[in-house]
């Protein structure tokens, strides 16, 4: 630290000298930073050739027989190939064993597999992940449930001082590829229906955080998680579980890459950057958006750690110019980590013709009842209206102001 910082004083002062002393001391500047990166700030994430983002993309395969069912089945299904395929795969949770958790994905499964490898649990988050974390460093694979988001208060300590640091702690030495899985941002209900995003994304670095728009996402990611040697919290979408899917061919199979948005329609007008729950109410606006003359291109992240690796959304702005970010959590949390990543980290600030925007929830838990959902979460009415303001200020004649 004393060499760093006498270093770079040195620099300063050799600032405008064109002199070989001044390249050498920048020179050892530069390698040693190199070499301290190595020392202190590696290995946050698997190296290994087992990283989840080395897992390969395999598509999910539909075929005329593949059946309409609910997203719980098709969890249901990808959790039987699991189980059945690796006997070291092992789930447990609240209510996981007995009733096949409270959303039914593992429906049936305790029966099947026995009551060691589909358990229960008490009531108590913090040692169902300090059980999980003991379990993967053992070798286990091991599936660790948290009832709802909300409930993830209860067990971010253990996740962020003992789990999502292990790997940087010991320089790689030691893993515990755990998985964690919990659901939640939208139902109606004050405790079952939060989105505390920006609370996991600053506390635990280190892990996985992937939000599937769907169950058949979700499954996509629990094959990828199940061949990597990575740490992950998979929140899966509360109100999703009875809507329907197809249920792919291949669904033990099949993988979804961490780390690669998804277009789910194109347009030019707008870019909007969304992922879970949302991208339902998301859509549902730009339909009616598109009856207006208005063109919007909706990205789904899928995984917001990592964050679009290819950078998908930056290619999305330099066509429409303009960008929203919306999600379920509070003003400031996971809308800014995203407009941080896409407008510094991705520069996206250069293509910017209009103010980037953000659609969030209210600053309060969600409240009860479809009214208190409405009045709480953003609705596709919100949607609809900034984007039409971003628009109205593009071309006030043809998009008047509505209100």
């Amino acid at each position: 630290m004393d060499s760093m910082r006498a270093a770079k004083k040195a620099i300063r002062k050799l600032m405008n000298a064109n002199s070989d002393i001044r390249e050498a001391v920048a020179e050892w500047i530069r390698v040693s930073e190199t070499e301290n990166a190595d020392r202190f700030n590696s290995y946050l994430y698997s190296n290994s050739e087992w990283s989840a983002l080395n897992v390969a993309h395999i598509e999910p395969v539909y075929s005329d027989k593949s059946p309409l069912i609910d997203g719980r089945e098709v969890l249901q299904a990808c959790f039987t190939q699991a189980l059945k395929r690796d006997p070291r795969v092992l789930a447990f949770g609240e209510d996981v064993g007995k009733i096949g958790d409270v959303n039914q994905g593992f429906a049936g499964l305790q029966e099947k597999f026995g009551e060691l490898r589909v358990t229960d649990t008490g009531i108590r988050e913090c040692t169902i992940i300090g059980q999980g974390i003991g379990a993967a460093l053992r070798g286990l694979r091991p599936i660790a449930e948290i009832q709802y988001l909300d409930y993830l208060l209860y067990a971010i300590q253990i996740m962020s001082d003992d789990l999502a640091c292990l790997q940087y702690r010991t320089k790689g030495g030691q893993k515990a590829p755990l998985i964690i899985r919990t659901r939640g941002h939208r139902l109606e209900g004050v405790w079952h229906a939060g989105s505390p995003m920006g609370m996991a994304l600053h506390a635990i670095r280190g892990m996985y955080v992937l939000v599937p728009r769907d169950m058949t996402q979700a499954a996509g990611f629990y094959n990828t998680l199940l061949q990597s040697d990575d740490p992950a919290l998979i929140i899966e979408c509360l109100n999703g579980y009875r809507i329907k899917e197809r249920l792919p061919d291949n669904i033990g199979e099949f993988t979804v890459p961490l780390g690669m948005p998804d277009i789910l329609c194109y347009g030019n007008d707008v870019t909007i950057v969304t992922y879970g729950s949302m991208c339902k109410i998301v859509m549902e606006a730009v339909n009616d958006l598109e009856t207006h003359g208005i063109s919007c291109e909706v990205i789904d992240v899928q995984t917001l750690l990592p964050f679009d690796i290819q950078h998908k959304i930056l290619e999305s702005i330099k066509k429409t110019n303009r960008v929203i970010f919306a999600d379920e959590d509070v003003p400031g949390g996971a809308t800014a980590f995203m407009m941080q990543q896409v407008l510094e980290g991705q520069r996206a600030y250069e293509y910017l013709d209009s103010k980037p925007r953000t659609i969030a929830a209210k600053e309060h838990r969600p409240a009860y009842g479809s009214d208190g959902d409405y009045f709480s979460k953003p609705n596709p009415e919100d949607v609809f209206d900034v984007v039409h303001e971003l628009m109205n200020e593009v071309d006030p004649e043809r998009y008047p102001k509505l209100y």
